[in-house]
């Protein structure tokens, strides 16, 4: 057994380096506050958890074998993230020309919005489901019980990308002065929208 969590933990560690959307967003919101980046990290992991449960009642299949459902949820993903996208472009023209006031702005952001960011734009990725139903399965030790071990490696798997992702939002606020910056600031924004736009689009364009 601690053979194998080493070697799901090393897994969680690639999985979680590998540059995705929920990566985009969550440095986007840290861009506005801490607290904004790790209540989004929070949002993103409950919905990882949210996903193993189902990959753990093996209600996963449904999507894979229902071609109508995973497009659906492929098309709701993509307009969630040009949504996101668009909402970054627009922050980003209105930050135009502003003055430095020497700190963050907090711009209206509350808690539960930052958290239902990261939680929606998880939950409406396809991907991260088929992706759960294929990953978590391959740590189950034989003979273990499925369905406890399932969740909680999915308990597991979200904890430690809290930590991981903790770590972006930390190293943000480290850089705090520099990118407080008026015009740094607003590039980022315009990269993460664009990012997040362009991710959008290839999600809606693939079959």
């Amino acid at each position: 057994m601690p053979t194998t969590l080493l070697a799901f933990l090393g897994a969680c560690t690639l999985i979680a380096a590998s540059p995705g959307p929920s990566t985009v967003l969550i440095i986007k919101q840290s861009l506005h506050s801490r607290r904004a980046g790790f209540l989004t990290v929070l949002g993103n992991e409950t919905g990882v958890f949210i996903w193993g449960v189902v990959a753990a009642l093996g209600l996963t299949a449904l999507l894979t074998a229902s071609e109508i459902a995973y497009d659906v949820m492929r098309i709701v993903g993509a307009v969630t993230l040009v949504a996101f996208g668009v909402q970054a472009l627009r922050q980003a023209r209105r930050a135009k020309g502003a003055a430095d006031a020497g700190g963050w702005e907090s711009t209206g952001r509350t808690g539960w919005a930052a958290y239902r960011a990261g939680l929606l734009l998880n939950l409406a990725n396809p991907k991260a489901a088929v992706f759960a139903m294929s990953f978590l399965p391959q740590f189950v030790p034989e003979g273990a019980p499925h369905l406890p071990t399932m969740v909680g490696l999915a308990a597991l798997w979200a904890v430690y990308e809290i930590g991981y992702y903790g770590l972006y939002v930390w190293f943000v606020g480290r850089l705090r002065a520099v990118l407080s910056r008026a015009g740094v600031r607003r590039r980022l924004e315009q990269v993460s929208g664009g990012v997040l736009l362009l991710l959008g689009v290839r999600m809606a364009l693939e079959s």
